[in-house]
């Protein structure tokens, strides 16, 4: 989230082949240095919530391969360092804020939120030592109860202030998950559409049904029409289900794919969006931000702080929870693999929106690596 799609084609799948080895290896790999990972370095990821970092705390993050600290300090400012201590290697996600810095608690070294070592605890003093030992800091900034770090180049752009952050009058809250997969095969869900009817209308009703369960039946209706169009934040993923119409909201409206990590979805006063994090190539951090609004004419609740809470997607067995829609969605993401491997894909022509989100991002990847 930070710049806009500019180039790219939503016409006819023109290619159903598998990606080669190589192909796989640029859309998937984030860590430092990588093609992807230089482009979503650009942009600003959430990696917590604002109301898990009280002032004077440091916590643990990792993105996109990095381990991070992120701390607030007691006047409320944030600091990200590379956790990595540049003494002997300690984390300082496990250190002490002091001040407007954050002090190493295996050596006592103490960085502020430049990065630059301000203190060096030693038996003899060393000024020359202090100046070479620092480490490096990252951007953070808080948008409607998050937290956002970018870790690309100056000059950082904006933080995007999209809707569901910033409504007036609105009730909030926030789940996550860290699921076991890579980032890329959550994404490329939310440009398959048919996927609602047979995922969560056919076999969610079975398994419901199984458990003895009201089955929902809003899902189960066959897709007529697939479709997709740029705007300048994305994709607008569009679909005409049996005995509708391009009227309906789901092809007018249709639903956005923010570029490169969100999609929004929701109607009436329930609005979400679906932010996908790539910790690194196999783990991703997904937040459920959701936004809720109450009947015209009423206020929202107060609320002083926006609520975190983890989504269970397992049972203690470690089976997958399926019996709802997210949680089915979990499993097909899950069960791709840690890396989905596209080199063994038979893409048809329902596959067009995948396609298309792929050629963006070898584009968006061109773009960078062209300066």
């Amino acid at each position: 989230m930070g710049r806009r799609v500019l180039h790219a084609r939503a016409g006819p799948l023109r290619d159903r082949a598998t990606l080669t080895p190589e192909q796989q290896e640029t859309l998937t790999r984030v860590g430092p240095g990588t093609p992807m990972g230089t482009l979503l370095r650009r942009y600003w990821l959430p990696v917590a919530a604002s109301v898990e970092l009280l002032p004077g705390t440091v916590r643990p993050v990792r993105l996109l391969g990095e381990d991070l600290a992120l701390y607030r300090t007691a006047t409320g400012e944030l600091g990200l360092l590379d956790a990595r201590c540049p003494h002997r290697g300690a984390s300082l996600a496990y250190g002490i804020v002091e001040a407007d810095s954050l002090r190493c608690a295996y050596h006592g070294w103490r960085f502020d939120r430049g990065g630059a070592c301000v203190e060096l605890p030693a038996l003899r003093p060393n000024e020359a030592a202090r100046r070479r030992a620092c480490t490096a800091a990252y951007a953070a900034r808080e948008l409607g109860g998050l937290v956002f770090a970018y870790l690309g180049p100056d000059p950082a752009p904006l933080l995007p202030r999209y809707d569901l952050f910033v409504w007036p009058n609105a009730l909030r809250d926030i789940g996550r998950a860290l699921v076991p997969c890579n980032w890329l095969q959550i994404m490329e869900n939310s440009v398959d559409p048919v996927h609602l009817e047979w995922l969560h209308g056919h076999h969610l009703a079975a398994e419901r049904q199984a458990r003895g369960l009201p089955a929902p039946t809003r899902y189960r209706r066959r897709h007529t029409e697939i479709g997709f169009d740029l705007f300048p934040h994305g994709v607008i993923k569009r679909r005409v289900l049996e005995g509708g119409s391009r009227e309906d909201d789901d092809w007018l409206v249709g639903h956005p794919l923010v570029f490169p990590v969100m999609v929004r979805v929701g109607a009436n006063r329930q609005h979400r969006f679906q932010i996908r994090v790539p910790v690194d190539d196999t783990q991703t951090l997904h937040f459920w931000y959701s936004c809720y609004l109450p009947p015209a004419g009423a206020p929202a609740p107060d609320q002083d702080a926006i609520p975190v809470y983890e989504v269970p997607f397992q049972d203690e067995h470690g089976a997958p929870l399926v019996d709802f829609v997210d949680g089915g969605d979990i499993m097909a993401w899950v069960s791709q693999g840690a890396i989905a491997d596209r080199t063994r894909e038979m893409l048809v022509d329902t596959d067009r929106g995948i396609v298309l989100l792929r050629r963006i991002l070898f584009e968006q990847i061109a773009r960078v690596q062209a300066g």
